[in-house]
């Protein structure tokens, strides 16, 4: 759950969100946070000049950041109009995350209405702190904004598993730790005070007591709220409109601007969203899986890192010594050498840990962000938030697929002492190899399209990996005797197409090839699996394979 907590704070403010607002870019901001960030435009870029204009299609009007300063890549915060009377003057403030906060150029009238029902200034337009995305308010100013009722939800059970032990609520002075609570008075009770306030007898015995985690659970238990529309404040949302991808009440769809949307039923698209963002969620844990198998692997290789640094300068300081006082000098050399590649090496593990172990916590923060999302029992308020959940979690998921989980370095120690040299050669002692300049080519990939049989052939394609940059000199193609017996050559050249000839008919053949070069040979690809073709052979026997590279 603490992963989850950078997903549960607003960007601007740093802390919990209060009465988070949903920005149309999915990005969420407080309702207080919103205002502040809040900056006066120019009468020409009003709402209402640019629907004028027939430049307009919503009610939110998102501006031509060329056209403005509102973002500044050199300070990475917000700025005001340059060149406008009414921009404000007053030198803005830097909230927690970096944020710059204007505050009004005007001190705002007395009001005890809320952020999101107090009047705005006119022509107000707001950043967003995220994706740096601008737009400008229409009449019915943070209004517009719909509330995410299921951040609320999930920020409070995620406050309320953190808070300290639950204390009576009958002790005088100083409140001792409740030990049961009782579900008809709604009252948290010590030991002592359960005795004096609460006996076991007459109407109280039959008052059902639980424990205090039971009762906080409970209480927390409240119907669901229902979700209002922002268009049309006295109606519920009671359906989904498809194109728009929101929450819509029967007044958008009889007079306003989703009348010709298609809509679906709001249960329906409800469970439809819950699902999708739970089978995006299965491939995310996947990763993350994957992602803690290859932490523990990284960890193994720090270990087997340092096992084989200290047997090889064993091994050197041993062949060293032998080699009396001129060897001594040059020993420290060579053993400086050694010492160098040991944290060289544990220098790239150790940096591939720490990123990947930065990885992993934001991929778990937003598993466990996401599923108690779908907890939440508010249809509409989950739809305003599960399209960019799904991205999300879709692009971590990508992320995490790119090469990410390949360790960047081995754990062996590529170097040999040759210790047969005369004395007065000593001082020209080195290693006699170095890390090898050139590596084996990588793993060949064979193209499934592309393989097929007929009759009694076979025809196979391969490829070097598109990231490839160690050249191959050839490959060698390999197939089995169809009956599950051992591997031999059937082709070696520089051509990546083969066709074999002369295989059994309805016989089942596995395949596979490998490159080579000067330094080596790669690892095998993985075994194909070829189906020759039904049909009675000539002869008991296959004839000699006949092979032709294309």
């Amino acid at each position: 759950m603490e992963e989850m907590e950078e997903e549960l704070k607003c960007p601007v403010c740093g802390s919990f969100y209060r009465e988070p607002i949903i920005l149309p870019c999915s990005h969420n901001l407080c309702q207080a946070c919103a205002r502040n960030i809040l900056v006066q435009t120019p009468e020409s870029e009003s709402p209402q000049s640019h629907r004028a204009a027939g430049s307009g299609v919503s009610d939110y009007d998102y501006l031509d950041l060329d056209k403005m300063s509102l973002y500044s890549e050199a300070d990475s915060g917000y700025g005001s109009y340059g060149g406008f009377a009414s921009a404000p003057t007053t030198p803005c403030q830097k909230s927690p995350n970096g944020v710059r906060v204007f505050p009004p150029a005007m001190p705002p009238p007395a009001t005890h209405l809320s952020p999101a029902l107090a009047p705005v200034p006119r022509n107000s337009c707001i950043t967003c702190p995220q994706c740096h995305r601008s737009l400008i308010l229409d009449d019915r100013g943070l209004r517009g904004f719909p509330k995410n009722r299921v951040l609320e939800g999930v920020i409070d059970r995620y406050q309320q598993s953190k808070a300290a032990a639950l204390k009576c609520q009958l002790c005088e002075k100083a409140p001792k730790e409740a030990t049961v609570m009782c579900e008809q008075c709604d009252v948290f009770y010590c030991d002592p005070c359960r005795l004096r306030c609460h006996p076991p007898r007459g109407p109280l015995a039959k008052h059902r007591l639980v424990p205090p985690a039971q009762g906080r659970v409970s209480r927390r238990l409240s119907p669901r709220k229902v979700s209002t529309c922002t268009d049309h404040e006295l109606e519920n949302h009671s359906m989904y409109c498809v194109q728009c991808k929101m929450p819509v009440c029967y007044q958008c769809l009889e007079e306003g601007k989703h009348s010709s949307h298609e809509v679906k039923a709001l249960g329906a698209m409800w469970k439809l969203h819950k699902s999708q963002l739970s089978q995006a969620l299965n491939g995310l844990s996947d990763r993350a899986k994957e992602a803690k198998e290859f932490l523990v692997q990284l960890r193994n290789m720090v270990q087997q890192i340092q096992e084989n640094s200290v047997e090889f300068e064993a091994c050197l300081v041993a062949q060293c010594d032998a080699l009396i006082d001129a060897l001594n000098r040059r020993k420290a050399q060579l053993l400086a050498r050694v010492n160098k590649e040991h944290e060289h090496k544990l220098k790239v593990v150790r940096d591939q840990i720490s990123h990947c172990t930065v990885k992993l916590r934001q991929t778990t923060g937003l598993m466990e962000y996401c599923l108690e999302v779908i907890k939440e029992n508010d249809p509409s308020g989950f739809l305003q938030i599960s399209d960019a959940l799904i991205r999300r979690v879709h692009l971590t998921e990508d992320q995490w697929g790119k090469g990410t989980l390949t360790p960047r370095m081995t754990t062996d120690f590529d170097l040999s002492l040759d210790n047969s040299p005369l004395l007065q050669s000593i001082h020209q002692l080195d290693f006699v190899q170095v890390k090898a300049s050139s590596p084996v080519p990588a793993t060949p990939i064979l193209q499934l399209e592309e393989c097929c049989t007929h009759n009694n052939s076979a025809t196979l394609s391969w490829k070097q990996p598109p990231l490839s940059t160690v050249p191959a000199d050839g490959y060698i193609l390999e197939l089995d005797d169809g009956n599950g017996g051992q591997f031999r050559e059937v082709y070696v050249g520089k051509e990546t197409m083969c066709t074999v000839d002369g295989l059994h008919f309805n016989s089942t053949y596995n395949a596979r090839v490998k490159a080579f070069n000067k330094t080596g040979v790669s690892p095998y690809s993985k075994t194909l699996v070829l189906q020759t073709s039904e049909g009675k052979a000539l002869q008991q026997y296959p004839s000699e394979r006949e092979l032709r590279g294309i």
